[in-house]
């Protein structure tokens, strides 16, 4: 695995702890993210649902969220876990289209997205992997 000058085992463990907090009574699907700022904090989220569907909230943009409203604007990683409720991860789970252009509007080109199945078992992206050709902030 590639090195990162931080402690991506907090990142990992943050994710699954958020996951376990998922609000998923349609899809019976949890998802966690966990997002580090430049500043060592780190802000998790999880997905949160809703019967009308459109409002609900995926687990990277709550992370996301939690983190902007706290003044934070500088992020480092993050990473995100997700699966049939009350099983462990069978799968990948990359963030969907929408959180992919919130990555865009917050985050470099180069940071790094952890997807893991487990504590041992993740693989790593950047934002520009997971969204090529993003419409970004600068070109407006």
């Amino acid at each position: 695995m590639e090195k990162h000058n931080f402690d991506i085992t907090a990142l990992l463990e943050a994710a699954f702890l958020y996951r376990e907090k998922a609000y998923a009574p349609y899809s019976g699907f949890s998802v966690g993210a966990a997002l580090l700022t430049q500043d060592g904090s780190i802000f998790g989220g999880c997905n949160i649902e809703n019967a009308a569907y459109s409002p609900t909230l995926c687990a990277e943009r709550t992370a996301f969220a939690k983190a902007i409203s706290e003044g934070q604007r500088h992020f480092k990683a993050l990473a995100v876990v997700g699966g049939p409720q009350g099983q462990a991860p069978v799968d990948f789970i990359p963030p969907c289209g929408v959180c992919r252009q919130w990555l865009a509007e917050f985050c470099s080109a180069d940071m790094p997205v952890f997807l893991a199945k487990s504590m041992e078992e993740y693989q790593s992206y950047t934002c520009a992997e997971l969204l090529p050709h993003s419409f970004s902030p600068h070109m407006l």
